[in-house]
């Protein structure tokens, strides 16, 4: 289910920098491993050129968290925005992967895991992430595919 906010809320929020909008972005955290590892996922997979992603620590990134009434600095906190609705948690990740569809399309078998599982599920990986995964600097990483696809 998408937040509960108007579609494209965040044009009329002058405290979300303008941005391109065409197309699914994500706001993912640029400092996670795992985060970073999604990343250049998209980016290989996204056959189509579609997606872009907006590093959490950038300005952008935080001024779309707040608008959404997410806390940047919470480790629970991605985004997930695809026709000016938003997603968080695992059923932002389902989206992603449905999106990009062919084989990643069987990720939709998540659904039938009850909502208040994922999220315990969802928030034990995220809660560990630095830990399970490490850290690194997503911005900085020589990935030319991801690196086009970065606002």
């Amino acid at each position: 289910m998408p937040l509960d906010f108007d579609a494209f809320s965040y044009l009329s929020d002058p405290s979300v920098p303008a941005f391109s909008d065409a197309g699914p972005r994500t706001v993912m955290d640029a400092h996670c491993g795992l985060c970073s590892r999604g990343a250049r996922w998209i980016a290989r997979h996204d056959k189509r050129d579609e997606f872009r992603i907006i590093p959490l620590q950038s300005e952008l990134g935080v001024a779309l968290m707040r608008h959404y009434n997410l806390d940047p600095d919470d480790p629970l906190s991605w985004l997930y925005i695809e026709a000016g609705l938003a997603y968080t948690s695992l059923d932002a990740f389902i989206r992603v992967a449905a999106r990009i569809g062919g084989v990643w399309n069987m990720v939709r078998v998540l659904r039938i895991v009850p909502v208040g599982l994922q999220d315990l599920a969802y928030g034990a990986v995220a809660r560990n992430r630095y830990r399970w995964f490490g850290k690194t600097d997503m911005c900085n990483l020589p990935d030319a595919a991801l690196q086009k696809r970065l606002l």
